[in-house]
């Protein structure tokens, strides 16, 4: 029988109804972006009419002209002290960008850490500047913008005050972990916008000038007020203080605490970017075909903006991200597994069309365009996105080409509003249509809400169905959570139930059929000798809802306890026991063995220790080590990581993902081998390497690319390719016992160009 959502979806409503009188401020919560019941910290952007030249000297007598923001409060180490070095920031703006400087002192300027000079380099492992403006002054969505000393551009976008992204996904082998964040929602820091800075370093500290061109933001058309807060990271005292207080719980995203920015006047003009691409490609799949492949393609995007807050996006033969490649991941489970999105053109406002998450993902963009891992030519589509009406609105529709045994040609169509309530607060809609050949099609529906109540409690919800050519019954998703965030306590709890015949084919969902709970709760203790003690505890597991199997049958269940002990220098060891259930209702085969896993229940305990490093040091280290149980019998391993990093224009690192597992059905090693090297002639320009060795795949692979690049994101790439494999009669194979031939599998040779022009607005 279907789930009809109509009575949830009111549910939500009259939940989100709720939210504003739930979530009135309490005693000592933020009064629009500032503590307490204060009125918010503000600031004043001064106009000119000669801007200052973008050399990071902030020389200008213009920059006198702005008061400076000073008075700069630490988040950490010691929350609500004064930051330990002086900063000061001001900010001007003309008819065509906004600019801010800062002045970052510093009594030990010759111990500043540098970081890597590469675009979007996690800046949490040097000395940085990074500011948000939030410039519909809604408390939950912004623009981020920051730079180290090297003077890279570092950027994304913040969704719903930045919950429910920007998570690490799976154990790769990227360094920098540009596109293993998530871009899903939460922050999306694969956007890339067109901006510009520049940094100079002296005796004195070392000062950064940025230049934001108003046609790289949105925003509302009349608001001459923007919800602003900078923050600075000194990484050798490995602390962070903020322009306007934020509580030790919460991060720069948490608009709420953010001040205000007043005195503009952003223009109103139609604007419009081309950002067309060239591509030339050599390649050959040694198993399919005798030669090289030559190719020649091109495609390109336009970019309009609608209103100053709605952009119209269309693009044509879409760019497939060919110059990045995916980090290899182990996998032992019978689920698969979730990597990143990395294509430019899905990539803005991508938290718009985020609904579900933590394994049930309602729109997942990776699944248009792409088949069985092979890339599907996409011909053409439309987004339009943004703010509207006091709405955020979400308009995408994209149209695939056939790949002869591989895939039909597909129409994509995804709808998604959502309307910001007040205190942190939320409702939406979502709509997914995928269809095909025949009058084949799948849909998905949903509506979600989110509350906030007072500062530290957040509740939130969804409720999804999805409708299918093919008829099915229990094609409901239905879920509850939520999270407490103290400074002194962490708890969070989630209830779901996925129906068996739920299938969001335009989505991610490892598995269906199943009921889960989950609970968390941590609490942080702050001794003089250690920066912070977390010990913690977790539970979750999973029911069946499978016809065919007992219900309430438990497929997977985990209690994970444990310890984070953190230095300040931010090394970590965290130490922790596992007692994992799995029940197998039906046999599996471990990818990539001859191991097949036996219908029943299996119990047992997992120990582990994880050691980390101070991140920021030249030579610096991660471990972690598990040895126990593992479903019929036992495993131990576990993976670990050198990196050396002795300046800012060079960096390498070597990382080893190493399991023994013995079984009754068979004893097997799984081994994930990975290098990189990177040398960083400017921030701009660049070459690096990874090659990365897998026996569950068989095979080994290595890429090459250079990069020189433009504004946001663009520019020439030059990409090298070779993917080898090995026969080995005892070890493991990818395909049930077919054993990957030696020698070469695949090569290729790639020239990428891309460029931004502005042909409407200059």
């Amino acid at each position: 029988m279907k789930i009809r959502l109509a009575p949830f979806a009111s549910a939500l409503v009259l939940l989100a109804t709720a939210g504003p009188l739930l979530g009135q401020n309490t005693p000592g919560g933020p009064s629009n972006g500032g503590n307490g019941d204060a009125a918010p910290t503000t600031a004043t952007a001064i106009e000119v009419t000669e801007s200052p030249g973008i050399d990071g000297r902030l020389d200008e007598a213009v920059w006198a002209r702005a008061a400076a923001m000073t008075g700069f409060t630490q988040r950490l180490p010691s929350d609500g002290q004064p930051a330990s070095e002086r900063t000061e920031v001001r900010v001007l703006f003309d008819g065509e960008a906004i600019y801010i400087g800062v002045w970052a002192f510093d009594s030990q300027a010759d111990a500043i850490t540098y970081g890597e000079r590469i675009r979007d380099y996690e800046v949490n492992q040097s000395d940085a500047v990074v500011f948000v403006l939030d410039t519909y002054n809604d408390d939950q969505n912004g623009f981020v913008f920051g730079t180290t000393p090297t003077g890279i551009e570092y950027d994304g976008q913040v969704a719903n005050e930045g919950r429910g992204g920007g998570r690490f996904q799976g154990g790769g082998f990227n360094s920098r972990q540009r596109f293993q964040s998530g871009s899903g929602g939460g922050f999306n820091k694969n956007w890339d916008g067109s901006w510009t800075v520049a940094t100079t370093t002296d005796g004195d500290g070392w000062y950064a000038e940025f230049r934001i061109p108003f046609n790289t933001l949105r925003y509302a058309g009349d608001a001459e007020t923007w919800g602003f807060n900078v923050m600075r990271r000194i990484r050798r005292l490995n602390e962070e203080s903020f322009w306007t207080p934020v509580p030790r719980e919460f991060n720069l995203y948490r608009l709420n605490y953010a001040g205000d920015l007043e005195g503009l006047r952003p223009p109103f003009r139609r604007l419009a970017t081309f950002t067309p691409y060239l591509l030339g490609s050599t390649a050959r799949d040694y198993a399919a075909a005798a030669d090289f492949d030559q190719d020649g393609n091109f495609g390109g995007e336009v970019k309009f903006q609608v209103t100053q807050g709605l952009t119209l996006d269309v693009t044509y033969n879409t760019d497939f991200a060919q110059v990045e490649v995916d980090d290899q991941q182990l996998n032992l489970t019978r689920f698969s597994l979730n990597f990143p999105e990395k294509r430019p053109f899905f990539l803005e406002n991508a938290g718009f069309f985020s609904v579900g998450g933590g394994g049930a993902d309602l729109f997942f963009s990776r699944r248009i365009g792409i088949a069985g891992g092979q890339p599907v030519p996409i011909r053409g589509g439309a987004r339009l996105s943004g703010r509207t009406a006091g709405l955020n609105v979400g308009l995408l529709h994209i149209e695939t080409g056939a790949e002869d045994g591989l895939a039909d040609a597909h129409g994509y169509s995804v709808a998604r509003v959502a309307k910001e309530l007040p205190n942190r607060s939320r409702v939406g809609g979502l709509f997914v249509n995928k269809g095909g050949p025949d009058g084949d099609f799948n849909r998905t529906y949903a509506a979600d809400v989110s509350v906030g109540v007072g500062e530290a409690l957040t509740i939130s919800s969804f409720v999804s169905q999805t409708d299918d050519s093919q008829a099915s019954s229990d094609e409901y998703a239905l879920d509850l959570s939520g999270n407490y965030s103290s400074r002194d306590w962490t708890v969070t709890a989630t209830a779901r139930e996925i129906g068996e015949g739920f299938n969001p084919e335009v989505g991610f969902l490892p598995r269906r059929g199943y009921r889960y709970y989950q609970g968390h709760i941590m609490y942080k203790i702050r001794p003089s000798w250690l920066r912070e003690i977390r010990p913690h505890i977790s539970y979750f597991t999973y029911q069946s809802r499978k016809t065919g199997v007992e219900q309430g049958f438990e497929e997977s269940a985990r209690v994970h306890i444990d310890s984070h002990w953190e230095w300040p220098s931010g090394a970590q060891i965290h130490t922790g026991a596992n007692f994992n259930t799995e029940g197998i209702y039906e046999p599996f085969q471990i990818l990539g063995t001859d191991v097949t896993i036996p219908v029943g229940t299996y119990r047992g305990w997992e120990s582990q220790i994880v050691m980390n490093s101070n991140a920021a040091a030249r030579f610096s280290a991660t471990s972690r080590i598990n040895f126990g149980s593992f479903l019929t019998g036992n495993r131990w391993g576990g993976n670990g990581s050198v990196t050396f990093r002795p300046n800012a224009s060079f960096s390498t690192s070597a990382r080893i993902n190493y399991f023994n597992v013995d079984l009754p059905q068979g004893q097997f090693e799984t081994v994930l081998l990975g290098t990189n090297f990177g040398y960083f002639f400017t921030p701009r320009i660049y070459v690096q390497s990874l090659v990365q060795y897998s026996n569950q795949a068989d095979s080994w692979s290595a890429n090459l690319r250079f990069g020189w690049l433009n504004t946001a994101g663009t520019g020439l790439f030059i990409v090298y390719n070779d993917v080898q494999g090995f026969d080995y009669p005892d070890g493991l194979n990818p395909d049930g016992g077919r054993f990957v031939e030696s020698g070469t599998l695949a090569r290729s040779f790639i020239v990428k160009f891309t460029r931004q022009f502005n042909v409407l607005g200059g």
